[in-house]
């Protein structure tokens, strides 16, 4: 992570929900989009880096077997953990990327709002890791504010055109607006199971 750890832990120390997650009508919606854009009802196994203290964590958990969070700041992990107790196939890991890359096969990979706080190698590294770990009908699916950061080494625009350049996928899905970036990349030219069962 280029972002030092003391400035998620400043933030984390002046409120259990910095970015407010819960609250602003803003977030809410873009949690609804992010999650109407996934185009397959259920995944096996979902990992989502830079899960703060829950939120979106909790919606991705009705969609999923299994899902994997992380974090880099204790203070998060304690949040999302105590957000994530009524999900028990749901598992909450601190640590920081790339260097603590999880094991494993995954089909959905979710990052949002972190690429930004990574340098543009860290950031390519990570993306090495997610097409490495990716099965069969594996996806990614990447969400970005669109505005500066202060001291952020990357805008949401470079992190995206990164993924653009970088990733061997087919974007199936772009949603663009002015305060953010919203895409969708699969191995599969269609990211739709056809087969798949209504729950």
């Amino acid at each position: 992570m280029s972002m030092p750890a003391e400035y998620f832990k400043q933030l984390f120390a002046h409120s259990d929900d910095p970015w407010a997650f819960r609250t602003r009508w803003y977030e809410k919606r873009k949690r609804d989009l992010l999650l109407a854009c996934l185009p397959r009802q259920h995944y096996q196994r979902v990992f989502e880096p830079a899960c703060a203290n829950g939120e979106l964590s909790a919606a991705l958990a009705e969609r999923c077997e299994q899902l994997l969070c992380q974090d880099l700041d204790a203070t998060a992990v304690a949040l999302a953990r105590q957000r994530l107790r009524p999900w028990p196939h749901v598992r909450v890991d601190q640590g920081h990327l790339p260097g603590d890359w999880p094991g494993g096969e995954f089909d959905l990979i979710v990052l949002s709002e972190i690429g930004y706080y990574l340098d543009p190698v860290q950031w390519l590294e990570v993306l090495e890791h997610a097409l490495a770990c990716l099965g069969t009908n594996g996806a990614l699916l990447a969400c970005h504010w669109l505005h500066p950061i202060d001291g952020c080494p990357q805008s949401g625009h470079q992190v995206h055109a990164l993924l653009a350049k970088r990733l061997a996928l087919y974007r199936c899905v772009r949603h663009e607006e002015a305060d953010f970036l919203l895409e969708y990349w699969s191995l599969q030219p269609s990211a739709i199971d056809l087969e798949e069962n209504c729950l």
